[in-house]
């Protein structure tokens, strides 16, 4: 039987707290760590279900990954290293993980079978194989969907590749098969995603270049490569960070720090769309980790105004539209998302799980093929459950919506919350959020 979660109408949020590893970052670490050579050893790697299924598919593939009293290490094997997997990969809920894994399994002389929950066997996948089998990947299945059957070759092609839509998992994807095929493969893109895998890239130590190309940026691997083992720290997630943030915003008297998030220029959307709403925000204490930016974030609850966020900001805040519209409900006027047309590919349909949401907590929003308007400003009603639809990201935003609602609000399933935050009830109660399971 699930567990069901309630939020209720709380007092101020104090306090200073810590967020999970970056999910991103913790995902690459691992599969980074597996194709370089020595071992590479990861503080503050994310313990929850999606990365630690990225971890056990690598160790099914020959890599050591072991938990340490100081973290976690890697073993790796070298670029083309990897040998063959006893049995299926299962990813579970994690899409991240699979679709990096099959730039990896691309370049390897294996055939293996990808998996994944029900949820995950219902999200596309055909964007990301479509480069990956010109590249020489041979793909026996639907194509589209999970499960597949995935045949790498060591003679596999560079290739030169446009996105059609921003999409940081297959830019990843192509740049980690790359590592394995001869020559430079180059991946271009007209609107900036997320650069994790350039950085990492870098880190341990293989040639990429980043440049303009007219009106577009084209990213360069060079294959052939060979990578090393190194230290990783991983910053908090900005996305689990997005959660609390939000929860100091629409509880009145509300004042906490986040410390050590990633801020990232490709992940801050969220907070940047935050400031225009007029939140009381401050990145302080900037640092750099693992050669990505980390500072610690200070928030207060204040009066809030709707804003228009435009399509080209999606890249950057793509995981945060459900808790942002959550954040909308509680601000003066209409506040318009546009370019959504992502989250209707997600863990569940986003945008539609989103607006049902919404619509049962009796506030006024509406939804098109790729955008939603919040109409806010007025009492929320509360008093409503919540089907997440196995999205551990409509969980988390609907819990928020509770803490300042008239009445309570249930989430259907408590448990898909450790797929990306497993501290998330507990951090919340610690900051002063009522959370409680519910019986109804």
């Amino acid at each position: 039987m699930l567990q069901k979660l309630s939020s209720s109408k709380s007092g101020p949020l104090r306090g200073v707290s810590r967020v999970p590893g970056d999910k991103s970052i913790s995902h690459r670490a691992l599969i980074f760590g597996a194709l370089a050579t020595g071992r590479t050893h990861i503080k503050g790697l994310l313990e929850a279900e999606d990365v630690l299924a990225t971890g056990k598919a690598l160790g099914q593939l020959g890599a050591g990954v072991e938990r340490t009293p100081g973290g976690w290490c890697v073993t790796g094997r070298g670029v083309g290293g990897l040998t063959g997997a006893p049995g299926k990969l299962d990813f579970g809920n994690s899409g991240t993980g699979a679709r990096l894994m099959m730039g990896v399994i691309a370049g390897l002389d294996i055939a293996t079978v990808f998996t994944g929950d029900q949820s995950l066997s219902s999200r596309p996948m055909g964007r990301v194989l479509l480069p990956l089998k010109r590249m020489g990947l041979e793909v026996g299945g639907d194509d589209d969907t999970l499960p597949l059957t995935l045949t790498g070759t060591t003679d596999l092609l560079p290739i030169e590749y446009e996105l059609p839509v921003p999409s940081a998992q297959v830019k990843s994807a192509i740049l980690l098969a790359g590592l394995h095929a001869p020559g430079k493969t180059t991946v271009f893109e007209r609107a900036a995603t997320r650069d994790h895998t350039e950085r990492m890239m870098r880190h341990f130590g293989a040639e990429i270049t980043v440049r303009p190309d007219g009106a577009r940026t084209a990213i360069t691997v060079t294959g052939d490569a060979e990578l090393a083992g190194q230290h990783v720290t991983v910053p908090g997630d900005p996305s689990s960070a997005a959660f609390l943030t939000a929860a100091a915003l629409v509880t009145q008297g509300s004042q906490i720090t986040i410390e050590g998030v990633l801020v990232n220029p490709a992940r801050t959307g969220f907070y940047d769309t935050l400031k225009e709403m007029g939140a009381k925000l401050d990145f302080s204490n900037p640092r750099e980790e693992g050669g990505e930016p980390v500072a610690d974030i200070a928030v207060a609850s204040g009066p809030l105004r709707g804003v228009l966020v435009p399509a080209d900001r999606a890249p950057s805040m793509i995981d945060e539209y459900p808790v942002l519209a959550v954040v909308a409900a509680y601000a003066k006027g209409e506040t318009r998302m546009e370019g959504l047309g992502e989250l209707r590919v997600k863990e569940s349909d986003r945008l539609a799980s989103t607006l049902a949401g919404l619509t049962a907590c009796g506030v006024d929003a509406q939804a098109g093929g790729d955008w939603l308007v919040v109409r806010g400003g007025e009492p929320i009603a509360g008093a409503a459950q919540i089907e997440t639809h196995m999205d551990h990201r409509i969980a988390m935003a609907f819990l928020v919506m509770g803490l300042g609602a008239q009445a309570p609000v249930v989430i259907d399933n408590a448990g898909i919350i450790a797929t990306s935050f497993p501290e998330f009830s507990e951090i919340m109660r610690g900051l002063g959020a009522q959370i409680e399971t519910s019986k109804a």
